[in-house]
Formats: C-alpha cells, structure tokens, sequence
C-alpha cells in the first residue's frame, strides 16, 4: 500500500499523539505479576502463580486491562520476564505474548533481571528504561529456565 505525502503526514500525526501504554508481565516468580504503565500512572495487580492461572494467562490480562478501561489494541508494548523460573509458566507466558505480537502487531521484549548487571534495585516501573539501556532486543524470544 502507497501512502500519499498528506496520508503519510496524517500517519505520522496519529503516532506522536498516540499514547505509549506498557504491560509488563512476570510469571517467573512466585506470583504473576502484570503492570500498566500509561504516561505517568501505573497500575498493577498479583495472582497466584498456579498451573490454571498460567494457563489462563490471555484472560487474566484480558480482566485486568478491562479493569483500568484499556484494550488490547491500546497496548503500545510488551515487556515480559523470560526467566529464570518456571519452564511452563514461562512457555505459555511468551506463547500468549508471542500471538499477541502475531495478531496484534505489539512490540515485546523478553527482559531477564539478569540483564541488568549492576543495577542494585530493580523496580517494575523501571523496565521500559532498563531495556532500552542495556539493549535488550525487540521480538527476540531467550527464555531461561530453571533445571
């Protein structure tokens, strides 16, 4: 599809105006973990990290976005952690995530906290920019397990 200079402009225009929202998910610990960061707010929420509930990953983040009134579609980016931990609980973490980039064309990133040597405390909210940092790459899937 060609788009025209003042289609293209208008394109353009969208993505400025367009609001960065970020879920970031962590299923390698002992809780699933998911947290909204919209502009300056943030939002998070715990389940308890059990067979069902990663295997329901898709509508427990379905409920939650629902519950701050944000889409799917509205998702600018994904960071989820790839471990260490669970090998199935981060198997369906990033096969969920995985078709959501497939279907919906979100960007992810799959962030270990091992990635960032050198930083002390790591909070969530912190994710988005310890990524960047450390370079860690867009739609690259390396999970790491537990043996």
């Amino acid at each position: 599809m060609i788009l025209s200079c003042s289609e293209l402009e208008l394109e353009l225009d969208k993505k400025k105006n367009c609001k960065m929202i970020r879920l970031i998910i962590d299923v390698a610990k002992d809780k699933i973990f998911f947290m909204i960061i919209n502009d300056d707010i943030s939002y998070k929420i715990n389940y308890e990290n059990t067979k069902i509930n990663f295997e329901k990953l898709m509508i427990l983040i379905d409920s939650f976005l629902n519950s701050k009134n944000i889409k799917i579609d509205d998702i600018s980016e994904i960071y989820i952690n790839r471990g260490p931990g669970s090998f199935a609980a981060i198997r369906n973490s990033i096969s969920t995530i995985k078709a959501l980039h497939l279907v919906k064309k979100i960007d992810y990133y799959c962030y270990s906290f091992e990635d960032f040597m050198g930083v002390h405390k790591i909070e969530y909210e912190n994710i988005p920019d310890l990524c960047n940092k450390f370079k860690v790459k867009k739609n690259l899937i390396n999970p790491l397990y537990l043996s």
